[in-house]
């Protein structure tokens, strides 16, 4: 029997096409949650990573099953190669986005935030980190470091020697190190802070603002030229405080709600009951570390309702 790019050739006959399009159908949707995940990591963006599980699934519904080893691998190595294409696209739009790019957010489920590494990964700050590797560079971190593939799969997926692949992880794993936030913090230190600083923000305090915040802490917007936002990084608990204590100003008008969203605590800013900004709060040594407010409003459709993410 041989095999080759995770297809096994035997003697079975084929399936009836009925069957073949029910079973093809059941393999999707049983892995469509760790497919979306894997695209969402490595492009940052949910509707990019629906456009890349759609192109998956074209592919896929064409594949004679009978011949697939391992299907969840299959399909793995399917959305990889598709998002490695639609990255290195990204990549040049991105180049001319008015002010910071950040990552469309997600309103997650509590299960992932308990999934700590899965949380770590999915958070505005580790997505950010992830930008600045190159596609390739990016795939192979996310197959191995998140999802726990071998480098025989990753190699397969990316095309590239299992060896390579070693020697790229390798790269990828230390300028991710180098650069990747602070160290995992308690939920019950994040609560209070998210808390300390909600309470603040309401109020307009302005002291209890400066409080709660690190003196180094940065904030990023995000309005995609469409709406008012920051254009570069605010940095120092002052001119931040400064910034987001005006929130508190818009009154009756305005609900401010906890959420968690991409596995992490933040804040959902409504006005007039529409959702505003979408504010990723980052937490270390139980003070604010770095605030991800995002107000484009093209990014802001998937914290209506939770996204289902999977590392298994």
């Amino acid at each position: 029997m041989g095999e080759r790019n995770g297809r096994t050739t035997g003697t079975a006959g084929p399936l009836a096409e009925g069957d073949r399009t029910d079973s093809a159908t059941e393999a999707f949707v049983a892995h469509r949650n760790l497919l979306f995940t894997v695209a969402y990591e490595m492009l940052g963006s949910a509707a990019d990573a629906e456009d890349v599980l759609q192109e998956t699934w074209m592919r896929w519904a064409g594949v004679a099953l009978d011949t697939v080893r391992d299907q969840r691998a299959y399909l793995v190595r399917i959305t990889t190669r598709q998002a490695l294409g639609r990255l290195r696209a990204l990549r040049r739009r991105r180049e001319s986005y008015v002010g910071a790019w950040l990552p469309e957010p997600l309103l997650t489920t509590p299960d992932v935030a308990e999934d700590v590494e899965l949380a770590d990964s999915v958070s505005m700050a580790m997505l950010l980190v992830l930008e600045t590797l190159g596609p390739t560079e990016r795939a192979v971190f996310v197959l191995r470091e998140v999802f726990g593939l071998e480098y025989d799969e990753i190699a397969e997926a990316v095309d590239r020697r299992p060896a390579a692949v070693r020697q790229i992880a390798h790269r990828a794993r230390a300028h991710v190190a180098a650069r990747r936030p602070r160290g995992a913090v308690s939920p019950a230190e994040t609560r209070e802070a998210l808390e300390a600083f909600e309470r603040a923000v309401r109020t307009g305090d302005l002291q209890s603002l400066l409080d709660i915040l690190a003196p180094d802490v940065v904030l990023l917007g995000d309005g995609g030229g469409v709406v008012q936002a920051v254009l570069h990084p605010v940095v120092g608990a002052g001119p931040v405080a400064e910034l987001v204590g005006g929130l508190g100003r818009f009154g009756a008008a305005a609900s401010l709600r906890p959420a968690q969203v991409n596995g992490c605590p933040a804040l959902i800013l409504r006005l007039d009951g529409e959702i505003d900004t979408v504010m990723a709060v980052r937490v270390d040594d139980g003070l604010v570390t770095g605030l991800y407010a995002v107000r484009n409003p093209v990014k802001l459709s998937r914290v209506e309702r939770a996204t289902a993410l999977r590392r298994r």
